[in-house]
């Protein structure tokens, strides 16, 4: 794929945030001009809009469905390879909201959790408890980058070939989660060891292998149960069903491999979320941004990759409150405040292939 085409604003030559500049070095004091400018000119931009996340979702999930069961249906191999590809693009923004979940209040969005788990978090058997309570965490100052964080691994320190290691086991996450609801999740309901290894080991969206999540409490034990309980039926059902032939094979296929789509693009955005480079050492709040990315307009192919805001992540570290659909703004408004030699531009990136590229090439030079 042309990389032309993920062009974003960059600032001026040499000002272009590299991984092998180190710039996400732990020793990175403070840009409090940075910090107060983006607090400052956002301040109006922090209210979640019920009407935009209520379109956007239901909008993706009856794409994504329609053009599911369109490659389900079609004989020809050619028309089911394009609904294919439209349905997990859509049912990929349909999940990305998961990541707006565990930022916006739920009753600033009301019975917005529920519909998205109900419509899209148990049929897919990513319920949203996978999320909450785990990505919080890659937010706190003190765990970002960290042994402790659950979503942060050196890749850029780490040997070549754990890159596509990391694309290709996302491949085979439907399948994992399958055998998650469907067999862990009842029997670990009645073999108190077992369950414990699934809390702590299969219960989560990480990537850190050594993290290990804490039993829930409170109303997101309630959830949890809920959410679980729902999706293991769900998973033993559409495994009974094909095995009695309710559901054809031909079908269940197609289905795992939109999920597999999904998940694996997913999987390459995260690739590119940041730049990988800390050593598990505790980095302050510029230093988190300069780690992270952003590849902002007037490229328009970051829509389908980074969906749902996620091609301003770096600018999601640093204003984490701020809703996906004020994002854009809250970008344009920053880049107008701060001078062209502000840290604030570091953080902008051109195209998913030369931050994929850069990736290897760092670990590469480090084998």
């Amino acid at each position: 794929m042309d990389s032309t085409a993920f062009t974003a604003n960059e600032p001026p030559a040499g000002k272009l945030a590299k991984g092998s500049a180190r710039v996400t070095s732990s020793r990175t004091g403070e840009d409090n001009e940075l910090i107060r400018t983006a607090a400052k000119v956002t301040r109006d931009l922090n209210a979640p809009r019920p009407a935009i996340y209520w379109a956007d979702f239901l909008a993706s999930i009856i794409v994504g469905y329609g053009a599911l069961l369109g490659a389900i249906g079609s004989a020809k191999i050619g028309l089911a390879v394009a609904f294919g590809i439209i349905a997990i693009l859509a049912l990929y923004r349909a999940g990305s909201f998961i990541h707006e979940l565990t930022h916006v209040r739920r009753n600033a969005l009301p019975w917005f959790h529920f519909a998205w788990n109900a419509l899209f978090g148990v049929p897919m058997l990513i319920p949203s408890f996978m999320y909450e309570g785990v990505h919080s965490m890659h937010h706190r100052t003190k765990k970002y980058g960290t042994k402790e964080d659950p979503e942060y691994l050196p890749l850029a320190l780490m040997k070549p070939w754990s890159v596509p290691l990391f694309v290709v086991a996302a491949s085979l996450a439907p399948i994992a989660l399958l055998v998650r609801y469907a067999v862990l999740s009842p029997l670990s309901a009645i073999i108190p060891p077992l369950r414990k290894i699934v809390v702590e080991r299969y219960s989560g969206l990480v990537i850190n292998p050594d993290f290990r999540r804490k039993p829930p409490e409170g109303d997101l034990k309630r959830q949890w149960l809920a959410c679980e309980i729902a999706a293991s039926i769900w998973a033993v059902s559409l495994l009974a069903m094909i095995a009695m032939n309710v559901i054809p094979l031909r079908a269940f296929l197609i289905f795992l491999a939109v999920m597999s789509g999904s998940v694996v693009l997913n999987q390459i955005r995260t690739l590119v979320a940041h730049l990988w480079e800390n050593d598990g050492e505790e980095m302050s709040v510029t230093a988190q941004y300069l780690d992270s990315v952003n590849v902002p307009p007037p490229g328009t192919l970051p829509a389908l990759w980074a969906p749902v805001g996620l091609r301003y992540h770096g600018l999601h570290h640093l204003l984490p409150g701020v809703p996906y659909h004020s994002l854009g703004e809250a970008h344009r408004r920053i880049s107008n405040a701060l001078p062209k030699e502000s840290n604030f531009y570091r953080s902008n990136h051109g195209s998913l292939s030369r931050l994929v590229i850069g990736l290897v090439r760092g670990s590469a030079g480090r084998a």
